[in-house]
């Protein structure tokens, strides 16, 4: 069986992504010997029109929390597809499946992997985007030096973002994966959004499995990097929110200035401890049944 999760054209590593391979593989031991024929697709917002032609040289594929929202939705689920389950109510709406296939994203799961920091070394962190990161990170680590804050990389490797999160009191979030590791971690989180790249969708997805209403706290675009305009995949509705403004840079200390006062004035989230565990529980037994199966 092959393991497939998203990787971006330019190669450059995503913690949401790069979890897949650390975490399916402890959990799922002597699975993956690189076996095209059988695919396994973990978390991830992969549950679209294009996945077909990704997975074409498999005679099974197994799903299991993945979610849908990028590009167009599936026209329909092949037969040789086993979905064990998706990413939250959402996804399962999109995809016509009934409601008890909607669990939560597996990345939940790192509590198997990784035990919470003992000690908090950071009261504020950001972790944006990957896109955010990869052309904006001197501006980002900027601001963060600036407030006094840790700046999480969502490039860097696995295990050194989740030793971050973990030592952090609150994660500002922009990455999805960030915020899902966080709670599972029982780290407190915010949701920030600086670009239509956000997909609201998957957030309200996730936000939905583990019932905590989705409230992102806002920013215009950084400046001097008009990119974030480009190659938007998140539909009209998020870009919707800055409409003319997207031409329009504040500089970097309007910025650190309107971020430290997210920080100050917004009340973090996390999901209930019950629900935390109501939902590992859920993937676990799910899981349990896939190997047996």
């Amino acid at each position: 069986m092959k393991l497939y999760y998203y990787r971006r054209r330019d190669n450059l590593p995503n913690f949401g992504d790069e979890l897949n391979a650390q975490l399916w593989s402890h959990l799922l031991p002597g699975f993956f010997d690189g076996d095209e024929t059988e695919i396994f697709v973990g978390f991830g917002t992969l549950l679209n029109d294009l996945l077909p032609e990704r997975v074409k040289t498999a005679k099974r594929v197994i799903f299991f929390s993945t979610g849908a929202g990028y590009e167009r939705p599936l026209k329909a689920i092949a037969p040789h597809w086993e979905i064990h389950c998706v990413r939250g109510p959402l996804s399962a709406g999109m995809l016509g499946l009934p409601p008890q296939m909607a669990v939560t994203d597996g990345a939940i799961l790192v509590r198997h992997l990784f035990q919470p920091a003992p000690k908090k070394r950071d009261s504020f962190a950001f972790m944006p985007h990957v896109h955010h990161a990869n052309f904006a990170k001197p501006v980002w680590q900027e601001i963060c030096d600036r407030l006094g804050w840790r700046y999480i990389d969502p490039t860097d490797p696995v295990e050194t973002v989740i030793s971050a999160i973990s030592e952090t009191e609150v994660l500002l979030a922009e990455a999805m994966h960030g915020a899902i590791v966080a709670d599972a971690l029982r780290v407190r989180w915010i949701p920030v959004v600086t670009s239509p790249r956000i997909l609201e969708f998957k957030w309200r997805d996730w936000c939905g499995s583990v019932e905590v209403p989705y409230r992102p706290r806002y920013l215009p675009p950084l400046s001097p990097y008009p990119r974030y305009g480009r190659g938007i995949r998140s539909g009209i509705a998020a870009s919707r929110h800055w409409g003319k403004h997207l031409l329009q840079f504040p500089v970097s200390d309007s910025v650190a200035e309107n971020l430290s006062q997210i920080a100050k004035n917004t009340p973090p989230q996390l999901s209930s401890d019950a629900r935390l565990e109501q939902l590992l529980t859920e993937l676990e037994t799910r899981l349990e049944a896939l190997k047996r199966h």
